[in-house]
């Protein structure tokens, strides 16, 4: 992606431009400004029912491909995801008074992907990789805490493998909306639309 280029935050938002390059602008204010966890972002998907649910994870990369982000696979977004693979995401900065939002498509990571990811990881976020079973019902905290003994034992000396129900999830955006606080409610949005990965954006902006 494009360097980091300063915007004047009373201008509006800018059309004419890739949505990706846009995105790359305003996380890397987020990034300059939001005191805990600019990469936070809701994830929403939806079960084998039709219900929807949503929950934080944190961004771990994007580029045009899309938006990337990891979890235990048998969790249950890694469920809802094996059942419709479908996702919306959120990023809200409210030091910034901004907001993205994005659908589309959600594909796995390749397996090079995320054992590069992995690898990356502190050693103690490894090991609770292997020992929490995510979402799943938990007799009690001792529960949770005799699992992450038992691996740390069983990995406390060399590289710890990734576990096979442990990967990344990337979203392919289809919608980008840029959200901009003004004041009276009288914000500002503007939505990037394309039809498929390799499809032209068009834009086009909504009442607040």
């Amino acid at each position: 992606m494009s360097a980091h280029v300063p915007e004047d935050p009373r201008a509006p938002i800018r059309e004419g431009v890739d949505p990706l390059v846009l995105f790359e602008e305003w996380y890397g204010l987020a990034d300059k400004n939001e005191p805990n966890d600019p990469s936070a972002v809701a994830v929403a998907t939806v079960d084998t029912a039709g219900h929807p649910d949503v929950r934080m994870v944190l961004l771990k990369a994007y580029d045009a491909r899309g938006f990337v982000f990891y979890t235990n696979t048998e969790s249950k977004k890694g469920q809802d995801l094996a059942a419709h693979a479908e996702a919306a995401l959120c990023f809200h900065w409210k030091s910034l008074r901004r907001q993205v939002r994005v659908r589309g498509p959600v594909t796995p990571v390749s397996p090079d992907e995320a054992d590069a990811y992995f690898a990356t990881r502190p050693k103690d976020s490894q090991i609770g990789a292997w020992a929490s079973r995510q979402s799943r019902p938990m007799a009690g905290r001792f529960e949770l805490e005799r699992e992450v003994a038992r691996f740390a034992v069983k990995h406390g000396f060399g590289n710890v493998p990734r576990p096979a129900f442990w990967s990344g999830y990337r979203v392919a955006p289809r919608e980008i909306e840029f959200w901009k606080h003004k004041p009276f409610r009288l914000h500002e949005r503007l939505l990037f639309t394309r039809s498929a990965d390799e499809s032209p954006w068009t834009s086009e902006r909504l009442f607040p």
